[in-house]
């Protein structure tokens, strides 16, 4: 079997077929074997990525194949699930409260949104091995991407600071350039209308850059083993 390594930011294709290392797991009350894709060590401690876990994350997306998956969405799930265990490894450093049950559900929910009706999602889930969005294994995973998004919240919203300057020069030199090219003849919303909007998207735009750069740092350090076909 051969093993990849990476410590840069790129992860290479893997191809349509998973034939790697056999895991046994539990889903829906059934044993089932599952396939390890690779794995994400950090400070001693390491994370699996299996095939369910790239069905898993594909059914969460809107108008995305699962059966079968396209191996261009196998490999883009993979990159993100890679993020996401960086992410998870980092916020174990940090002890927090677990998840609630309002929290969760309030996460199902948001999720739910994003389909053309909660039949169709729940039918995504089903293929996938969840008994329904009530499924302790679903709720789980939920609760993970939870606790991911605290640390995100903690590690990087919590400490942006975007000044009045900052606004007024991006309502200049940005806002109101672009909507006069959109809306000839239109008067341009004032700064103070758009304060809160403007703040929004430049607080997102910096808290992107340095997630981007948290990750290239975290992938430098950390291992990533991506298990690929003999």
């Amino acid at each position: 079997m051969s093993i990849l390594r990476i410590r840069s930011r790129s992860v290479r294709p893997l191809g349509v077929i998973f034939f790697l290392l056999g895991l046994t797991i539990f889903t829906s009350g059934q044993q089932m074997v599952d396939k390890t894709v690779a794995t994400v060590s950090d400070g001693g401690r390491t994370e699996l990525i299996t095939y369910s876990d790239l069905k898993w994350q594909l059914a969460l997306q809107p108008n995305v194949s699962i059966n079968p998956p396209s191996s261009e969405d196998l490999n883009r799930a993979l990159r993100l699930l890679i993020d996401q265990r960086l992410f998870s490894l980092e916020a174990e450093r940090l002890p927090r409260d677990p998840a609630t049950k309002q929290e969760i559900n309030a996460k199902i929910n948001e999720i739910v949104s994003y389909f053309p009706t909660p039949g169709e999602f729940e039918r995504r889930l089903n293929s996938v091995g969840f008994k329904s969005v009530s499924d302790p294994n679903f709720e789980r995973i939920i609760a993970q991407r939870i606790a991911i998004d605290k640390y995100l919240d903690f590690r990087f919203r919590s400490f942006i600071v975007v000044t009045g300057e900052d606004e007024a020069v991006y309502y200049r030199d940005v806002y109101a350039p672009e909507f006069r090219r959109k809306n000839r003849g239109v008067i341009v919303p004032s700064l103070e209308s758009k304060r809160a909007e403007i703040v929004t998207l430049l607080t997102e735009e910096r808290v992107a850059q340095q997630i981007e750069t948290f990750l290239d740092e975290a992938k430098r350090r950390a291992e990533i083993v991506i298990l690929n076909p003999v």
